[in-house]
Parts: C-alpha cells; structure tokens; sequence
C-alpha cells in the first residue's frame, strides 16, 4: 500500500522560508514522476515541481528560481525547499507519485495523472 505523508508547512513571513518534506512508503517503482502541488481556496490544484526517477526537475513559471524539488531515495523522502516565500504562495501543497512504464520525455503536471496522494501541508505567507 502505498502512503504519502507530508510534513514542514507552516505560518511564515513573506520573503522567509520553508522546507516541505514527504515521506514515501510502499512507493516501489524504478520509473516514477514525483511532484509538488498546491490548492489556494476557491482555485484549481496546480502543479509546481515535479521530478522523475532520473531526478530530472521541472517547475512552473511562477516558483522557477524560488522552489527547488529534490529527492532522497535512500530515504524515500520527496522535498520542496521554498525560498523568497509570497502571498500568493499561500495554499494546501500535496505531494504527488504516479509510476511510469518508460520514463516520460517530462512529468506531467496536470493532477488527474497522478494516482497516489498525500493528505497536504498547509502554507501560510503573512506580508
């Protein structure tokens, strides 16, 4: 079975830090897309990050150069470092894990091709 638990959100400054972590259990594929996403109220889910089993990274323009998505597979645990933190970063963010026949050319960022999910961390920026 597996289970994504996500942990690290919390209530910060604008311009501080944050570092999302997930915990990856029964997650055992050797071709994988793993990623970040994020729901504000009253919008859709977006995707921000995603990375592959290879640890080829890709980010949405709005975070690109102030989110980084890394990987510990020793650890099975999935990170989202944000830096320069904004308002309009505030949102639930929920890690991701879908397992991939051939490794895809990128990550898919839309959500509904992602089959596993975490219950989300809640991030909150105050100006």
């Amino acid at each position: 079975q597996v289970q994504l638990v996500e942990s690290g959100g919390g209530s910060v400054q604008a311009g501080g830090s944050l570092r999302l972590s997930c915990a990856a259990s029964g997650f055992t594929y050797s071709t994988y897309c793993m990623g970040w996403f994020r729901q504000a109220p009253g919008k859709e889910r977006e995707g921000v990050a995603t990375i592959d089993s290879a640890g080829s990274t890709s980010y949405a323009d709005s975070v690109k150069g102030r989110f980084t998505i890394s990987q510990d597979n020793a650890k099975n645990t999935l990170y989202l470092q944000i830096n320069s933190l904004k308002d309009e970063d505030t949102a639930m963010y929920y890690c991701a894990a879908r397992a991939f026949t051939y490794r895809p050319r990128q990550c898919p960022t839309m959500s509904a091709i992602y089959g596993y999910w975490g219950q989300g961390t809640q991030v909150t920026v105050s100006s």
